[in-house]
């Protein structure tokens, strides 16, 4: 049965977010395709993932100087100090709930040219030493950014975009996803209605948002 896992990580509500509003219409329509598939939901800025600590580190350290490859169901017989119990135990829920997933759809606004703290803490958290060798190959993944500036191909600013190579590097580098397998569907010039500046590009927005709308349509009803 499919498994949708929709995690958003925008600070702001959803009045105000682009990102969870695209997200929530591809949710929506998604869920209208698959009425008795598995839907889970994440909100990574308002429950966050706490940041790794010492633990964390010193767990994972050991694990990857083990001759073999340790499944995680072994991981805990390897953890010595209560902190590496801890972590283990925040850990290992949310790589078996990416695991489950078919579909992994991520809500992506931009900031300071690229990601979320929020966002970087649930990656940080789930990328484990060999958490996810070979278990992801078939997982599709759908990231939804919001710019509040133009940020595309050939544009002034593209050379600061750090927000799709780094999520590029790591799905498809560390996590093992194909790359056609991941998606990347970006709403452009955001804060074209209330930025002075970036009032010229008020149609060029209009634009973005609406391909936006388009392709998740498509992609969610595929």
């Amino acid at each position: 049965m499919p498994t949708l896992l929709h995690l958003d990580s925008s600070a702001g509500p959803t009045d105000q977010s682009v990102s969870r509003r695209l997200t929530a219409r591809f949710a929506h329509a998604w869920q209208a395709r698959h009425p008795d598939a598995h839907y889970r939901y994440r909100d990574l800025a308002a429950d966050p993932v706490p940041l790794i600590g010492a633990g964390y580190a010193s767990l994972g350290v050991r694990v990857e100087r083990q001759a073999a490859p340790v499944p995680l169901a072994d991981v805990p017989s390897l953890a010595t100090t209560p902190s590496e119990h801890h972590e283990w135990s925040l850990t290992h829920p949310l790589i078996t709930e990416l695991h489950s997933a078919d579909t992994l759809l991520l809500g992506v606004p931009m900031y300071n040219f690229t990601v979320p703290a929020a966002l970087k803490a649930w990656i940080d958290r789930i990328t484990f030493p060999g958490a996810h060798t070979g278990r992801l190959t078939a997982t599709r993944v759908i990231v939804v950014t919001a710019r509040g500036g133009g940020y595309g191909p050939g544009t002034p600013r593209e050379p600061f975009d750090f927000q799709t190579p780094y999520l590029r590097a790591w799905f498809t580098e560390h996590l093992g996803i194909p790359d056609a397998g991941l998606r990347f569907i970006h709403a452009e010039l955001t804060r074209a209605a209330d930025i002075p500046a970036l009032t010229p590009y008020r149609d060029l927005a209009t634009t973005s948002l609406a391909t936006a709308r388009t392709t998740l349509a498509a992609l969610a009803t595929a």
